[in-house]
């Protein structure tokens, strides 16, 4: 009996210790939601309550309405991000079927060669692909963007294990049927793999949205700015950052990550195991 009332009061105090750290991890958070519904003066007196004394949509509506390259802004990062993220999907999804599955000459090299290239820092390969953006033309354009970004080696090996794991009874099944190489693969392969497509999706997409390095090297014209640059460039025109402003361009920023979160959140939830039935 002790010893379940003890196992019950760790569980209590482990609750209590997930809940004083998800409050301390949500307050900023919510915080800034409930600041871009408040005027500016109320968020530099100091005030740190999450209901604003004096509500506004001010905020918002000086952001979507007289900024007007803010909603460029916005447009441009959604076109890099479903871009860049469809073709990582694309290729990062084949190449990691080509690893797990297709016997080819240096196979085995290949896959190492791309492990030791995951060691190589991000930051190391900024200036040689500025070079060579700048030597082929493409710089202050998209593609500068989303080409050198299109596929993930982290992913394609995340893809490479789903693959070792699925069952080549299915595959034999589709070949029996008639079908060759890459009908197996877009029809029965690619969405059967839907819970590490959807997996990859979501941080490839968030990785294309949060991004700022590379468009603050790569982008000069301020009407091709991403949301993350334009949105720094909002702070600070005005010899001064106007926080309620801020706030309320932030919000909005968030809005695309949380979508995304909640149309492939069953995916997380079903995981990435796979049986011949399904």
């Amino acid at each position: 009996m002790k010893g379940k009332e003890k196992t019950k009061l760790l569980k209590i105090l482990l609750y209590i210790i997930l809940i004083l750290y998800a409050v301390l991890t949500f307050y900023p958070f919510i915080w800034a939601i409930a600041a871009s519904f408040k005027p500016y003066r109320e968020i530099v007196s100091g005030d740190m309550s999450l209901i604003p004394n004096e509500f506004t949509l001010d905020n918002f509506r000086y952001v979507l309405g007289r900024s007007s390259l803010f909603m460029r802004w916005f447009l441009n990062s959604v076109i890099i991000s479903v871009i860049g993220t469809t073709i990582n999907i694309l290729l990062n999804t084949m190449a990691g079927y080509a690893l797990a599955r297709l016997n080819f000459p240096g196979r085995e090299r290949i896959y190492y060669g791309f492990l030791a290239l995951m060691m190589v820092p991000a930051q190391v390969l900024l200036i040689p692909n500025y070079l060579i953006l700048m030597n082929l033309g493409m710089l202050d354009s998209f593609s500068a963007l989303i080409l050198p970004a299109s596929i993930n080696i982290g992913n394609i090996f995340m893809m490479r294990q789903f693959f070792l794991s699925f069952p080549k009874d299915v595959e034999e099944a589709a070949a029996i049927d008639g079908l060759g190489r890459f009908q197996t693969f877009f029809r029965i392969v690619m969405p059967l793999a839907k819970p590490s497509i959807a997996t990859q999706a979501v941080f490839i997409f968030m990785g294309f949205w949060n991004e700022f390095m590379k468009p603050m090297l790569y982008l000069t014209t301020p009407s091709k700015y991403t949301l993350t640059l334009g949105l720094q460039t909002f702070q600070s025109r005005n010899g001064g950052v106007r926080w309620d402003q801020t706030m309320a361009a932030s919000v909005i920023t968030i809005i695309p990550i949380v979508i995304i979160y909640l149309l492939f959140n069953k995916y997380f939830l079903q995981g990435v195991r796979m049986d011949g039935e399904k």
